[in-house]
């Protein structure tokens, strides 16, 4: 059985602004860069040990990952946010947060659908774990990538009560081509 580690990034400038951040950018905050470390310590004591290493291409995924492991990685543009077009940087009381209504919400600004962010997220950790060496993986991604992610298997709403707070941890078994929900780690907010 192999399983993949797909963590949501740390609390940024933009999430602690509230501004919409799909594929625009901000850095980690002092207290993202400590949920990492957190989610680092969290590994080690788990004794979780990383064959191989993946990131979205934002920095702020990027920097998460180099603050929880040293191995090297390759950054992949599918494991990105959702594109929200002309609502990127803006204030996140104009983002919808239902997430029937949100499915196609974003188009109408130029930005994606869930549906495209989901097979792209599908397609590119599907294709990450059928590598054959790659048995204990380690992505960063982000939120709602995470989120839409997940619907790809199950029905997520239990899950979405609970929150996806920055850097919690997605576990998931994956075999024969077919990802399976292990649990959630989320951290406690200070």
């Amino acid at each position: 059985m192999k399983t993949l580690y797909l963590l949501r990034h740390g609390e940024t400038l933009f999430n602690a602004l509230h501004k919409i951040q799909g594929w625009c950018d901000s850095p980690l905050t002092k207290k993202g860069i400590q949920q990492a470390k957190q989610a680092k310590e969290w590994f080690e004591k788990q004794h979780i040990c990383f064959d191989h290493a993946y990131s979205s291409t934002s920095e702020r995924c990027c920097d998460t990952l180099e603050i929880i492991t040293s191995l090297p990685y390759q950054r992949c543009k599918g494991l990105k946010e959702n594109n929200y077009g002309l609502l990127e940087g803006e204030h996140d009381y104009l983002a919808e947060n239902d997430p029937q209504k949100c499915a196609t919400y974003y188009l109408q600004f130029g930005g994606e659908s869930n549906e495209t962010l989901k097979e792209r997220m599908v397609k590119t950790l599907t294709d990450i774990m059928e590598k054959e060496d790659h048995h204990s993986v380690l992505a960063v991604s982000h939120g709602g990538a995470c989120f839409n992610f997940l619907r790809a298997w199950q029905d997520p709403t239990e899950e979405l009560k609970k929150g996806f707070g920055n850097c919690c941890i997605f576990i998931y078994e994956y075999e024969n081509h077919c990802f399976y929900l292990k649990d959630i780690i989320r951290q406690e907010e200070s």
